[in-house]
């Protein structure tokens, strides 16, 4: 059974839009995984830095009654923590978890200043531990901070760039907020003896 040229040529049209949905499908399914992929690195890079913000608010009690029974005229700070580690704690969404994380910041840094003043206080062996933890935690914060915004950085970029950024649109894949420190908490805190 031969086929007619019109059949033919029908065949082939649809063979030639079969194959054309297929690349464009490739190329709509690729780079929305990567976006995919971007986003939910994201969301795993922010869980570590919430991890390390919990690990660092359930330290602070331990810390501020430690530093309460030898400064116990600093009252007003610690009350300033008290509050910090609340709204911390009930903080929903990500910038207000970010200026949460940033006031408790501030706070633990004039702390830090309190304690210079008390010189039997550094001296104090559970102090000592409870020092070091905390800037162990500081520190993994700012390991976790660091790659949280990387994965914004790179997520971001590739919602900005062409052609992605048409998918990225269709897709609702928005930007996202950046990890960023107030000009308040660059400032050096005082220490005076």
């Amino acid at each position: 059974m031969a086929l007619s040229r019109g059949a033919i040529i029908g065949l082939g049209l649809l063979i030639v839009v079969i194959f054309l949905l297929i690349v464009v499908g490739i190329g709509i399914i690729g780079p929305y995984n990567r976006l995919t992929r971007l986003d939910v690195a994201i969301d795993k890079s922010w869980a570590e830095v919430n991890n390390q913000l919990q690990r660092r608010n359930d330290m602070i009690p331990n810390l501020v009654e430690t530093v309460k029974g030898y400064a116990t005229h600093e009252r007003e700070l610690f009350e300033h923590i008290a509050d910090a580690r609340a709204k911390l704690a009930g903080a929903t969404s990500i910038p207000d978890k970010i200026s949460a994380s940033n006031e408790m910041s501030g706070l633990l840094s004039r702390l830090l200043v309190v304690v210079e003043n008390y010189p039997q206080l550094k001296a104090n062996e559970n102090f000592m531990r409870l020092q070091d933890e905390l800037a162990g935690t500081e520190n993994r914060l700012a390991v976790a901070r660091n790659r949280y915004n990387e994965a914004v950085g790179n997520y971001n970029t590739q919602i900005r760039v062409f052609p992605t950024n048409f998918l990225a649109g269709i897709f609702g894949f928005g930007p996202r907020a950046f990890f960023e420190v107030p000009e308040a908490a660059k400032q050096v805190p005082a220490v005076k003896f």
